[in-house]
């Protein structure tokens, strides 16, 4: 198991959760971060300081929301588990779940 990243995180990018992450598992797309679940110890230090409440464990991912449980895993496909985001960088593309999410407006 491990912890997905949602919604309310495309187009925001807050990136608490990746200050608080432990095994720096948490890789920032162009659109939205994502978690690497080969890499997620379940610590949960990040779901707390989500802002939107982006961040959820694989089994309490509200329903309609479920696509980015595996939307977090697809956009590993070519990466594959690099062993940490901060060597890595931001990277300029998505999961393909987001080519059909319109631009998300939030309140900073």
């Amino acid at each position: 198991m491990t912890y997905v990243i949602a919604f309310p995180c495309v187009d925001l990018k807050d990136r608490a959760c990746i200050e608080e992450c432990p095994v720096d598992c948490i890789y920032e797309g162009d659109r939205m971060l994502y978690i690497q679940p080969d890499e997620c110890v379940d610590c949960g230090a990040c779901e707390p300081v989500c802002p939107v409440e982006a961040i959820f464990y694989e089994d309490d991912v509200p329903a309609e929301w479920k696509d980015y449980t595996a939307a977090n895993a697809e956009f590993f496909n070519e990466l594959g588990s690099p062993g940490g985001a901060a060597k890595l960088g931001a990277q300029d593309f998505d999961a393909p779940l987001l080519a059909g999410v319109p631009p998300q407006e939030h309140d900073h």
